[in-house]
């Protein structure tokens, strides 16, 4: 009985050392250092750089406006990193046109392994099929919003990474082609994050990503994307809880209908992406008449609010700066 007894304190010994060195404290991926310095988020900025893209008019693909903004924004990265790249294709559209297109991607400490990506698309769409005027539908839109507001966003974060920088990777990519699709299209849509994620650099594995699109009306709010939260729960988690500690209520615990945007190329790539998008513009049927400018020429500076821009920016740059990678 003795004999028994004794193995099987054995056997109850080695399995419970070997449980025991199997138990490892659950290490996640990247936390927040709440007590980080956090740079100062400057909405003015951001708005100011809206309405420099607005000035170049319409940037769909082959115009005049877009070959401006091309210029303007490479120059203005230029001024905080010396590491911008310009990613060119060229895609057959309808009826055999081609259009040049061209990513903007910009790196801070491009030698870092630990990286993420920031990104928006900056071009706009070429008709307005949504507007009310039926001799409006095949204008090209001016995008503050669509388009226009996620690159401002963006920029002035290059500003603060260059004042204020990171142990760390980031990449500032502006999508080319986002824009161009026609309605029930989506093989059209998002062309410049579909190059992108078919020609990642050798080895190039970035932690996340945040996409931000139409996040600068005076009304909007961000509730959580379905795609998102299907691909990166822990991101979505990440970014809501950072809004509640900045006190940004544009940011709602809502979770909101599946839609296609960058993203979904970058998930698809392997490539952990959220999408902040001011979900209630799409369809450009809000209860909110104002807000019904989605696809229309109404897409002007009168919708754009620096309050909203700040919002945005208090919560990436809260982000950023506090972020601390855990090496697994």
């Amino acid at each position: 009985m003795k004999i028994i007894t004794c193995l099987l304190s054995i056997v109850l010994f080695l399995f419970t050392s070997c449980t025991k060195e199997k138990e490892k404290p659950f290490k996640p991926l990247f936390e927040i250092d709440p007590y980080a310095k956090i740079p100062e988020f400057d909405a003015g900025y951001a708005y100011a750089q809206v309405e420099k893209q607005v000035s170049f008019g319409p940037r769909n693909p082959n115009s005049k406006g877009h070959s401006e903004a091309l210029n303007y924004l490479f120059n203005e990265l230029k001024k905080y990193t010396g590491n911008v790249e310009l990613q060119s294709f060229i895609y057959s559209w309808y009826d055999n046109e081609k259009l040049n297109l061209i990513n903007i991607i910009a790196k801070f400490n491009p030698e870092k392994k630990d990286r993420i990506i920031l990104c928006a698309h900056w071009d706009t769409r070429p008709r307005a099929e949504k507007d009310k005027k039926p001799e409006n539908r095949d204008k090209p839109i001016l995008g503050a919003n669509d388009g226009g507001s996620g690159v401002a966003v963006l920029l002035e974060i290059a500003r603060l990474l260059k004042e204020d920088n990171i142990n760390y990777g980031i990449d500032l990519l502006l999508f080319d082609g986002e824009d161009y699709g026609k309605s029930n299209d989506l093989s059209s849509y998002s062309l410049g994050a579909k190059y992108f994620s078919a020609n990642l650099p050798q080895n190039y594995q970035p932690v996340f990503a945040l996409l931000l699109d139409m996040v600068g009306d005076k009304e909007a709010y961000f509730p959580i994307e379905g795609n998102s939260k299907l691909y990166a729960p822990d991101l979505v988690n990440l970014i809501w809880n950072a809004a509640e500690q900045v006190q940004s209520d544009k940011f709602v615990l809502k979770e909101a209908n599946p839609i296609y945007d960058d993203h979904i190329a970058l998930n698809e790539a392997g490539i952990r992406t959220v999408d902040i998008i001011d979900h209630d513009l799409i369809g450009a049927d809000s209860q909110i008449e104002r807000r019904n400018y989605w696809h229309t020429l109404n897409d002007t500076m009168e919708n754009i609010d620096s309050e909203t821009l700040m919002q945005v920016g208090r919560v990436l740059t809260y982000i950023i700066w506090g972020i601390r990678f855990n090496n697994i």
